[in-house]
């Protein structure tokens, strides 16, 4: 009995002395994080560039985090089913990469407080909604200005998945860019009216190239445009990952995204409790818009053109929708001595005078 007396005095005083308890602690849970992709991962595009981020969170929380990735998940009911079944299954945090997953993933949000939702391309927030969103139109720009520089007609071509505003100011920046070197050139576009269709996207391509275009970019999710344009001895500008494998000869560079770091830290605020709703929009200061690296096509010139935009662009010095810019219709959509505010970008439902088409398939 005075044993144990003392054995437990000895406790109280230690705890007094060092503010510690002999008691082990108890290890935090690990934070659970959901990733939900509108298409196959596979190793070019659109998914694949968010599960490079995926990786990257991973590895730099290691054990902080638990983590579970789900591809091909349809936008609307399926998005729905799954946003809930992750949210049942106790996830913190759920980060949609897919603008068709908004409405449906905030409506499960509601019901679902204990669950954050980030969605790409998103706009819409709430107490545990968010959005982000790259600066396409950086990267755009940049496109355009290599692909000005490589053309000796001014004739580019341009494959989109839909005619929705992240697109649309990609596409914008792009003949922005390109008029910037050249005001005379012409961007035919096309329309493919899905995010994965791989021959549909073949088909815009070969239609292009017969109508005479001489560099090619796109806003879709697989290499096959870059393929299409290396068989026709094309130029070409990849989208969302390096695609230079696909095209040897003809590949010129390309826009990609990268999210690791924004992943990161987002999971790093939620565990710290820190984490505020809000719409975040990365670009080339940031590292979220990066370009490939130049194929041999580039020349010396156009190199250096394009890396002194890319300076003046991350400075702040070059605004991409500076005015004065005028639409197809020749209506001023931004003013002179004006420049396009961020809030307008997800508007945006205008082509800038120079590209013709934006048919669908």
């Amino acid at each position: 009995m005075k044993k144990a007396l003392a054995t437990s005095l000895l406790s109280v005083t230690l705890l007094a002395l060092t503010g510690t308890s002999t008691t082990p602690a108890v290890a935090a849970e690990p934070l659970k994080v959901g990733f939900v992709y509108p298409s196959p991962v596979g190793d070019t595009g659109w998914a694949y560039q968010h599960d490079m981020g995926r990786k990257e969170l991973e590895k730099a929380l290691g054990s902080k985090v638990q983590v579970r990735s789900i591809a091909s998940v349809d936008e609307g009911p399926d998005a729905s089913r799954v946003a809930r079944e992750l949210a049942n299954d106790g996830f913190d945090l759920v980060f949609g990469t897919s603008f068709g997953y908004m409405r449906p993933m905030a409506a499960v949000a509601t019901g679902t407080p204990g669950t954050k939702y980030v969605i790409a391309s998103g706009y819409q927030t709430a107490a545990n909604f968010a959005g982000y969103n790259a600066r396409w139109h950086e990267g755009g720009y940049l496109a355009g200005v290599l692909a000005a520089k490589t053309s000796k007609t001014g004739s580019l071509g341009f494959v989109g998945s839909f005619p929705v505003p992240d697109v649309m100011w990609y596409l914008n920046a792009f003949t922005l860019g390109a008029q910037s070197v050249n005001p005379k050139v012409v961007v035919r576009t096309v329309f493919v009216n899905s995010w994965y269709d791989p021959p549909k996207e073949r088909d815009a391509a070969l239609s292009l190239i017969n109508l005479g275009v001489e560099v090619l970019t796109h806003f879709t999710n697989t290499p096959v445009i870059v393929q299409a344009a290396e068989e026709r001895g094309v130029a070409v500008i990849s989208f969302h990952s390096d695609m230079q494998r696909f095209a040897p000869k003809n590949y010129l560079t390309g826009v990609s995204h990268q999210w690791g770091p924004f992943y990161t830290r987002v999971a790093q605020e939620v565990i710290a409790g820190t984490w505020k709703p809000g719409v975040y929009l990365g670009g080339l200061a940031e590292g979220v818009v990066k370009l490939a690296p130049m194929g041999p096509r580039v020349s010396r010139e156009a190199m250096e053109l394009v890396k002194a935009k890319e300076k003046e662009i991350a400075s702040g010095k070059l605004n991409v929708f500076a005015g004065p810019i005028k639409d197809q219709k020749g209506v001023v959509r931004v003013a002179a001595g004006s420049t396009l505010p961020d809030a307008d970008l997800g508007k945006m439902d205008w082509f800038v005078n120079g590209i013709v088409g934006g048919q669908r398939q």
